[in-house]
Parts: C-alpha cells; structure tokens; sequence
C-alpha cells in the first residue's frame, strides 16, 4: 500500500448505499487509495465481503471490538456507538496494518475530485482536522463543536497516537447525542486540540468540507468537467474535494423526513452537487437489490426525493435570481 492514501470508514447495513457512494468516489477521483470498512453488524459485513468491492479491506465486529467497546455498546444507540468506534478504527489500523496515515471518513461523503492535497497539509502535523465553517444564521458550534469528524487524518507517530488513546478514552466514558456539560458525541472534544495538543493541523482550503451547514456561503459552479466554489464574501474560488450529505437521509422504503434539517439550498448547489449524488444513489439501489438488500424502493422513488428537498429546503425564486446574477458577476 505504498504510496496509497489509505481511509477508512464505520456503518451499520442501513448506511450501505452511503458507504458505496463513498467507495465509488473515490475510485474515480482518487488513483491510489484503499479503503478499511469497519461493517457494524453481520449483515453489513456479509454483504460488504459478496460485493468484491476493490482496493477495500472489510472488517467485522469481532476483528476489533474489545471488551470495553463491547460493554458499551448495549447502552448506546446505533449513532452513538458508531460515533464512539471512530478513534478506534484508526487504532485498530495502526496497529495491525503499520500504516503512516490514514484518515477516517464518515460515510456520507462523496469525492468530486481527489483528495490528494492532504499529503501537503499533513506535512509536520501529525493530525488534520477540519472546522464546521457554519453559515451564521445555522452555527451551532456552541452545541455540536468548531470542528466536524468527517475527516481527520492521523499520523501513527507518538503525538498522533496520543491524541488517538485521549480521544479513545473520552469515547468509552461519554458519546452521546446530546449536548452535556460541553459535550457533544465524539466531536465536540476536538474543540481544544489546537491548544491541547502538539502537531494538530486545520485545513483551510474551502474545498475540504462542504456542507449542507455552510454551502449557502458559496457559488457552485462547473469548469473542466470539476466542481468549484466561489466564496460570496470574498470572491475566492476553490475546487470542491467533497461534500457531506448530512441531510439525505433513507429508511426502508421512504425519505426520513425526521431527520431533515431546514438549510437552505440555493439552485447551483441543488443542479450541480444533489441532483447528481441522487441519480448515483438510485444506480446504487439498483445494485444492491442483487444481493437482496432490505430496501424496497418505489419506482417513482427518484421524483419523490427532489420533490421532498425541494420542499425541506426552502427553495425560493429570489434566491435563484439573486445566484444566477452572482455568477454573471463573478464568473
């Protein structure tokens, strides 16, 4: 695995089509990557290992559960033993895969260009992590943390298994979906690593991490068959790497809609970044059906969801209008 940028991500089986996008990604914005799937339950892992996915190792429960993650997790929900595992995982990597780097990637990311800019960031650091960069009137940084978990590499060095064993340990004492006495899941004890610790780098580039909670702030726009941005307050354009899609979320046989929250989607980002991710997604239903994956998707399903996002995100005619002469301006 020389000169491979290695990830690895968590799920359980209901976050398989998250989990594939993911992979499919990668696979074409990324030339040499591998992938580690830490698969939650049986299912996820039996299906996973049946796919023959590429440039993947598939690792189940029993392969890295110890007895204090085993004890915890009948007294969290899913989310919340998902959340806790995460430093594990990279643990676990280290130690049986002597691997230099490797960066942990939630699910329900999807690459539009290749994330190779971080071998750059990396250098000197021995941890990289990524601010949530919220839009104003949606920061929750007080209550969720300054940073996001959706992508953080380490270093197997002495500094970065440092921050891996202190972040494991807070993990197993309390992760929960609640905001507690200044915590929040795994993620709002990133908020003092800059000063706790040695060797902790924050990814700048706009590129790296956009989001549902911050992509109000920018342009979407396409050049050479790649994405970009073009920040609205300062006219800087950068290439989009990925995007969280925090808010697509699918049970069974119908959109969540509980799990929707109300950010606003101007057109670009719904034409140029959802609409596609959406058409990826049913491709990938279609696959999974073949191993008879539980997921009964109606035939109008596609429709359903832009319907759905249209009505969740408050789509507004002013808002077009005021991006469409934004890009006239600025591009």
């Amino acid at each position: 695995m020389n000169n491979t940028l290695n990830f690895c991500t968590v799920f359980y089986s209901n976050y398989l089509p998250y989990g594939l996008l993911l992979h499919d990604s990668l696979k074409k914005t990324c030339p040499k990557f591998h992938l580690f799937i830490f698969a939650l339950d049986k299912k996820c892992y039996h299906d996973l290992k049946s796919l023959n996915l590429s440039s993947t190792t598939i690792i189940s429960p029993e392969e890295f559960e110890n007895d204090k993650l085993l004890e915890v997790r009948e007294k969290r929900t899913k989310a919340e033993y998902c959340w806790t595992v995460t430093p594990f995982t990279i643990e676990y990597i280290f130690r049986n895969y002597k691997l230099d780097l490797c960066t942990y990637l939630d699910a329900d990311l999807f690459f539009f260009s290749s994330p190779d800019p971080l071998i750059e960031y990396i250098k000197n650091k021995s941890v990289l992590i990524i601010e949530h960069r919220y839009t104003s009137k949606y920061d929750r940084s007080d209550i969720c943390g300054k940073y996001n978990v959706q992508f953080i590499t380490f270093r197997n060095s002495m500094v970065g298994r440092q921050v891996l064993n202190w972040w494991s340990n807070k993990c197993l004492d309390w992760c929960y979906f609640r905001s507690e006495k200044g915590k929040y899941g795994d993620q709002k004890y990133l908020d003092d690593w800059p000063r706790r610790f040695k060797e902790i780098g924050v990814i700048d580039d706009l590129g790296f991490g956009v989001g549902p909670w911050n992509m109000q702030q920018y342009y979407f726009f396409r050049k050479n068959n790649k994405i970009y941005g073009i920040e609205r307050s300062t006219g800087k354009e950068f290439l989009i790497t990925f995007f969280h899609f925090h808010t697509i979320k699918f049970s069974d046989s119908v959109l969540d809609k509980k799990q929707f929250y109300s950010y606003e989607l101007t057109f670009d980002a719904y034409k140029l970044i959802y609409k596609p991710y959406l058409k990826k997604f049913m491709s990938i239903i279609k696959k999974i059906k073949e191993i008879n994956y539980p997921l009964n998707f109606k035939i109008n399903f596609a429709q359903s969801i832009q319907i759905n996002i249209l009505d969740y995100f408050y789509f507004k005619l002013k808002d077009f209008k005021r991006d469409l002469i934004g890009h006239f301006r600025l591009i």
